[in-house]
């Protein structure tokens, strides 16, 4: 005798999928890395040449870039955040 096995009972618990992203392709992310990585350049040209000003100048243009970025996010620029919990009381209310 063959048993058969009935899944129509059977749950799958997965994780809910994840909201699609752009994965920073934004105005706000390619300043912000573009100027990181100058200032970085900068910043490792003075270290290599013994030049102090060159270096403070490096690691000034990363910390404006930094500002810069979060200043282009907040005039929405950036990547639109979502809190936390917002996405599964938006699930829930649908």
């Amino acid at each position: 005798m063959r048993e058969t096995h009935d899944r129509s009972g059977e749950v799958n618990y997965l994780p809910p999928a994840a909201p699609p992203r752009n994965h920073g392709h934004t105005t706000a992310a390619w300043v912000t890395v573009t100027l990181v990585l100058l200032g970085g350049a900068v910043a490792a040209i003075g270290m290599v040449v013994a030049e102090q000003w060159m270096l403070v100048v490096g690691i000034g243009i990363i910390v404006v870039a930094l500002v810069l970025g979060r200043v282009l996010k907040m005039l929405g620029f950036g990547q639109p955040g979502q809190r936390a919990g917002q996405h599964d009381a938006d699930k829930a209310a649908s």
